[in-house]
């Protein structure tokens, strides 16, 4: 909304709140279903696809993370807080200050400062794990450079345990997410996949 004075965001009224407060108590935990943990990272990849690939210039959020998707009454996500988001300037470095949530900035942001879309991807990574395992991955994400291990992995360290085990097609999608996430979190930024290339994946 514009005004001859200031330019602000109005946004619509979200029932469900925020992602990791729904994530962080066991009862609505459970409300969150292996088929809408599903959809909520479909939506999440799909808004993220536009921003970087339907905007001109491009638009990078800077801060995916769980606070900042919100649920809608029917468990869609919807990408908030765009207070640090960076339009990419194709004449332009694109040089940023150290900017988002601890456990989701991608690693060369603190030695590079240069901020891409490959920043978001790897935020992607980290949110579809937590998805997933229904808290932040911080103690799995040193293990992931060994992909050899990742499907013995979701069945032992990545599935909520507060959710009965999905059934075998969903379990299936479920590990095509895992390896997804862990191609984002590559800690090299030019072997992730583009948001289009996850979105398409959905």
């Amino acid at each position: 909304m514009l005004h001859f004075q200031y330019s602000f965001l109005v946004y619509e009224y979200l029932e469900r709140g925020s992602l990791t407060t729904f994530l962080s108590k066991e009862a609505t935990a459970r409300e969150l279903d292996w088929c809408k943990r599903v959809n909520i990272l479909k939506g999440v990849a799909n808004a993220l696809s536009y921003m970087h690939h339907g905007c001109s210039p491009p638009i990078v959020h800077r801060d995916i993370s769980s606070k900042n998707v919100l649920l809608d009454s029917e468990y869609e996500a919807h990408v908030s807080d765009f207070g640090i988001a960076k339009f990419l300037k194709p004449d332009s470095s694109n040089w940023t200050t150290l900017a988002g949530t601890y456990g989701y900035i991608a690693p060369e942001l603190a030695y590079t400062m240069k901020v891409t879309e490959k920043c978001d991807v790897y935020s992607f990574g980290v949110l579809a794990l937590e998805v997933i395992k229904g808290k932040h991955p911080s103690d799995i994400i040193p293990s992931l450079s060994s992909l050899f291990t990742w499907e013995n992995m979701l069945m032992n360290n990545v599935l909520d345990q507060r959710l009965p085990l999905p059934p075998p097609a969903i379990q299936d999608q479920l590990m095509a997410i895992v390896k997804l996430a862990i191609d984002c979190l590559d800690s090299n930024p030019e072997h992730r996949p583009s948001m289009d290339m996850v979105s398409r994946m959905f």
